[in-house]
């Protein structure tokens, strides 16, 4: 199972998982410390693939932060997303092994090694889903509540070093019995952020449109809305990087352009609808003119893919110089 807690590191800093699968959806919690008084915890989200095992979570929202009186540096000012490898070698052992970065800036920069198993480092509501997700607390109206009282009335820690000793929980339940915590009276409904832009294009999957050689100097790209205008907005990511937010799809067109000399051998350009407009899905008509030839392509996008063009660099013609013969160009 990925649920479960994952202990090692991201980077440099020392770092703490606590991951619970919810059909395809992740939650819980993460912590970056130093120590037991200091420390930085956030709620995460994410995704699960089982089908190829692949695990992508970011740090949602900080909701705990613990200074001790004695501290060199701050661990976890940065938020992070990571995306990372679910596999098990063999010998009970599960790694999640990838690359993590700013959660604004998905650039990944740093290596994610986490090992699961081992008593945790912080004692918090979601031990008790771990405990027990086999047997009952993998229900999706159990997680939901936890993360209600988890996510608003973090649990103080103590001051001092860690106690990697496994917490001894009050009023235990018998063995092959679950005590499912009380549902919340105030709440009914856990209230849901809604997603950054750098998280949708995350979640969604790129669908591929079509090729466009780069020649020349630059590339202009042109984007109309194109059925009725009804509000559509998208965002523009380029190799991942977020270049162009908020463009709203007009009669008129949005024209961008790129230096052909920036660019990679090969690109990946995503339109990431920000909204559907009246009408979904968002619809844009693409017209990209490229060392005076034009390509035209109609883009669609839902709240499940984002429409992905590749700008191509053409190979240079290798030159054959033979003894004798006349200089022949190979294509």
């Amino acid at each position: 199972m990925i649920t479960g807690v994952w202990k090692g590191k991201i980077g440099r800093q020392k770092t703490e998982v606590k991951i619970i699968q919810k059909g395809d959806s992740l939650t819980g919690t993460s912590y970056y410390y130093e120590s037991g008084s200091n420390y930085r915890r956030y709620s995460i989200k994410g995704y699960f693939n089982a089908d190829n095992n692949s695990v992508v979570w970011w740090d949602d929202q900080l909701i705990e932060e613990k200074n001790g009186r004695f501290t060199i540096g701050a661990p976890g000012k940065m938020a992070m997303l990571s995306r990372a490898d679910f596999n098990c070698p063999g010998g009970g052992v599960m790694l999640l092994d990838g690359k993590a970065g700013n959660k604004n800036d998905l650039t990944p920069g740093a290596s994610v090694h986490l090992d699961k198993g081992g008593s945790t480092n912080f004692t918090d509501e979601w031990d008790f889903v771990i405990d027990n997700y086999i047997v009952g607390a993998n229900d999706p109206e159990i997680i939901d509540s936890v993360a209600l009282i988890a996510f608003k009335e973090p649990i103080p820690q103590k001051e001092g070093p860690l106690d990697t000793s496994p917490p001894i929980a009050q009023n235990a339940p018998k063995r092959g019995m679950v005590s499912i915590p009380p549902m919340p009276v105030e709440e009914k409904h856990v209230s849901s952020k809604p997603l950054t832009i750098q998280e949708k294009f995350i979640v969604r999957t790129p669908k591929y449109v079509m090729d466009i050689p780069l020649k020349g100097d630059s590339i202009e790209l042109r984007f109309y809305d194109n059925a009725e205008i009804d509000g559509d907005s998208i965002s523009l990511f380029l190799n991942e990087r977020l270049v162009f937010q908020h463009i709203r799809l007009l009669g008129k067109p949005y024209v961008v352009k790129l230096a052909v000399a920036d660019l990679k051998d090969s690109n990946e350009l995503v339109m990431v609808a920000e909204n559907l407009g009246k009408i979904p899905p968002n619809t844009s008509y693409m017209v990209a003119v490229v060392d005076n030839q034009r390509y035209e392509a109609n883009l669609q996008s839902t709240e499940e893919i984002s429409a992905m063009i590749k700008l191509i660099k053409p190979k240079p013609a290798l030159i054959n110089n033979n003894p004798g013969k006349d200089r022949e160009v190979i294509r």
